[in-house]
């Protein structure tokens, strides 16, 4: 796979990792991971936010699919401890976190983490338009049915049972990171390097 050769390529031995404070003091701009960005010409990577499953495919070989070797590549160059992502499509700040350097697996593990493991609480979910609650009541209902029933609306769960993913709706596969500063501050009223927003589609 040519985006791990150079300097993408899993290793420790290469390249400063910077601390958030780092980032203040030096101004670095950084350049983010290929496969993170879309940008790759080799692999397309497919996440699942809800399932953590991972994989992809070649932009020439769309139906062979290719596991997703490239775990251990570092996140952006030059590399950070520390990403922050937010997406237009939730409330939510995920913190991606790794002394060592935040790698491709880092992002997707703890994004399916966050989203997974950690329930809309009654005030955020109070927040939505009725509509929406509907539809997240719908969703979070029909992933625990599997399938099963999934046209018969159960009785109502109670909001503190959902999950962050369910929030997300149809919307649970990575798409890419921007680094879009303006949206940034108004969301976290500062703006760096490593803050990204993601971006995600639908099945």
């Amino acid at each position: 796979m040519a985006d791990t050769i150079g300097k993408w390529a899993p290793g420790s031995s290469y390249g400063p990792i910077l601390s958030q404070t780092d980032l203040y003091l030096l101004g670095v701009e950084l350049e983010l991971n290929p496969i993170l960005s879309n940008s790759s010409e080799t692999f397309q990577l497919i996440f699942n936010m809800s399932t953590g499953q991972t994989g992809g495919y070649n932009h020439e070989s769309r139906d062979r699919d290719i596991p997703f070797t490239a775990k251990d590549e570092p996140a952006t160059m030059p590399r950070v401890e520390e990403l922050i992502i937010i997406t237009e499509h939730s409330p939510w700040c995920t913190i991606v976190k790794n002394s060592q350097g935040v790698t491709l697996g880092d992002v997707t593990t703890t994004l399916f983490r966050d989203y997974t493991e950690k329930t809309v609480t009654e005030k955020e979910f109070e927040s939505l338009p009725p509509r929406l609650q509907e539809q997240v009541r719908r969703h979070a209902s029909q992933q625990n049915a599997a399938g099963w029933q999934q046209y018969y609306s159960p009785a109502p769960v109670a909001p503190s049972q959902f999950r962050r993913v369910d929030w997300l709706r149809e919307r649970l596969f990575f798409d890419k990171l921007i680094h879009r500063e303006g949206y940034a501050k108004g969301r976290l009223g500062f703006s760096a390097p490593n803050v990204y927003v993601l971006s995600l589609t639908a099945y």
